[in-house]
């Protein structure tokens, strides 16, 4: 399966569901099911404090970010920080991982790659860092 062409949907489980895929919005119109799991995560990113989150975890140098560093970070209680991570982790857009005493986040970059081929053929979709990058001559999804 291509990773640039599944979303995820929200759910409890630690493993996003790879089976939901929706094409391009240009190329066919979503059924209920596949608008559902769009909606899910464009309303995850659809917060300006989620968006920092995101930003702060996708452009630290090591790629990931500790639980610890977030609410300073973003000027933002511990609680309602856990509360913005767990949406962004149930939408698939972060995982998380524990480590002793504290979270460690990283980007999830297949679904906001598949986020970007879903909204249409013309977006240039640009790998996040540490994502596979398409070959020369050869266009980014």
């Amino acid at each position: 399966m291509d990773v640039n062409m599944f979303l995820v949907a929200p759910s409890d489980s630690a493993e996003p569901d790879p089976g939901l895929c929706c094409s391009p919005l240009s190329v066919s119109a979503l059924d209920e099911a596949e608008a559902e799991s769009l909606a899910a995560v464009l309303k995850a990113l659809a917060d300006p404090v989620r968006l920092r989150l995101v930003s702060i975890v996708a452009s630290s140098p090591e790629g990931e970010a500790c639980t610890c560093d977030l609410p300073d970070a973003v000027g933002k209680s511990q609680p309602t920080v856990s509360h913005h991570l767990r949406q962004l982790v149930d939408a698939g857009v972060l995982e998380r991982e524990q480590r002793g005493k504290w979270a460690w986040f990283r980007l999830r970059p297949e679904t906001l790659t598949a986020l970007c081929a879903v909204l249409g053929d013309g977006l240039v979709c640009v790998p996040a860092p540490g994502a596979a990058r398409p070959a020369a001559g050869q266009p980014a999804r």
